[in-house]
Formats: C-alpha cells, sequence, structure tokens
C-alpha cells in the first residue's frame, strides 16, 4: 500500500513483522546502553587495597584511588602547622609508605593501630589520601590489612633473609 507524502514522494508502511522487529532493536540498543552505563559506573567507583609491600614493588597504580593498608608505624605522626594537614608512615612490618592526609582524623586513629588510607599515590612515592579509616575497637583490623601484615611477616621470616624474623618479633 503506497502512501502519498510531499512533493511527489511515495513510502510503503512497515508491515507488522517490521514493526516488532524495529521494537526489538530499539529495545536491545536500550538495555545495551543502560549495561554500559551501570558497568561504568563501578569501574569508576572501583577502589582497590593494596599493602606497602605492594605499593613498594610498584603494583598500585600511580595517579588512581586505591587503598593503602597497614598499621600506621610509631613515631611517624607529625602534624603541620596549618592543623590539618598530617604526615604518618603506614608499615606492613616489611615496607614503609609516608602518608599525607589534609582533614580531620578519625577518632580511634594512633600510632601502632591499623589505618586503611584512600587516595593516590603521587610521582614522588608518597601516598596523598582523601579518606583515612582506623580501627573501631581492640581486637578488629580489616581483613584486607591482617592479610598483608601476615604476607609480610612470612616474607620476613623466609630462609632467604636469615634472621629477619626476629626482626619483626
Amino acid at each position: 500500500m503506497a502512501l502519498r507524502m510531499g512533493h511527489g514522494e511515495t513510502e510503503r508502511a512497515m508491515k507488522p513483522r517490521h514493526k516488532r522487529l524495529a521494537f526489538i532493536v530499539i529495545g536491545l540498543v536500550g538495555v545495551a546502553v543502560a549495561a554500559g552505563l551501570v558497568l561504568n559506573s563501578f569501574r569508576g567507583n572501583l577502589v582497590f587495597f593494596f599493602s606497602p609491600s605492594q605499593v613498594a614493588a610498584k603494583e598500585a597504580p600511580v595517579g588512581k584511588t586505591f587503598r593503602l593498608g597497614g598499621m600506621v608505624e610509631k613515631g611517624s605522626v607529625q602534624r603541620d602547622q596549618d592543623g590539618l594537614t598530617v604526615r604518618f608512615v603506614v608499615t606492613d612490618t616489611a615496607r614503609n609508605i609516608p602518608v599525607v592526609f589534609t582533614g580531620i582524623l578519625p577518632d580511634l586513629f594512633s600510632e601502632g593501630q591499623g589505618a586503611v588510607a584512600q587516595g593516590r599515590l603521587g610521582d614522588d612515592g608518597v601516598f596523598y589520601a582523601d579518606t583515612v579509616l582506623a580501627k573501631h575497637d581492640e581486637t578488629y583490623m580489616p581483613p584486607e590489612v591482617a592479610d598483608a601484615l601476615e604476607q609480610a611477616k612470612a616474607a620476613n621470616s623466609s630462609p632467604a633473609m636469615p634472621g629477619a624474623a626476629s626482626l619483626i618479633e
């Protein structure tokens, strides 16, 4: 069936089968676009955890956000004159990473305790934290931090480094 269009053009009406096919194709394209947006959003919000040993081994991405966890080294916390900037060292007993954080630290943050900092590793090897989390009681430690400390302890007590185990304990 031909329909009359302006200026002498003719166009045929879509058959019901073609309409269904077009509807299905448009629906699939819509679902694919929605899935792509969701996956892109997840990828943008995905934050990985690294121990100081992994950061020192250059396994962590430079310039991208990730979490650094370990123990706050005793005697390493220094506060700048502005009252908000804090410098400290996070360790897994094998490696140390300097951290700079500007903001208010959690009340439970202290030297010798577990902490997880989220931020970026600078080209200078300093971790610039946007957020610092501290453990919330004496018995809890984030599983990632506990695993990283155990791995570092095991690496230090390997036969390749005689006497290293005695340094940790």
